[in-house]
């Protein structure tokens, strides 16, 4: 099956991400996500501080914008990083809605 992330950052401003290059451990896929979560200066969605690993793909996606999302490198490895850390073929990440579906 042929992977995919959608990402929606605002009603009619939506990315279809590729996922083409080498496959990610889960291990490595949540390294990268951790990293691009400190980079970005993401901030924790909970008061708690937790961060779930669907609330971290969400943050980077806010924190990425459109910027990051059009650039073709960064964008494919963040869908290969989310679907390989997600354990799902096509992820749906609603920035407006706040939701990471599957």
């Amino acid at each position: 099956m042929q992977s995919e992330v959608l990402v929606t950052l605002s009603p009619g401003q939506e990315f279809r991400l590729s996922t083409e290059g080498p496959t990610l451990s889960n291990e490595q896929a949540r390294r990268w996500l951790d990293d691009e979560f400190t980079r970005l200066d993401c901030e924790p969605l909970r008061a708690s501080g937790k961060v779930l690993l669907a609330d971290k793909v969400l943050t980077v996606a806010q924190a990425a914008g459109a910027t990051l999302l059009a650039d073709r490198q960064w964008s494919s490895q963040f869908a290969r990083a989310t679907v390989a850390a997600l354990t799902r073929p096509v992820v749906r990440v609603d920035v407006a809605a706040m939701a990471v579906t599957f």
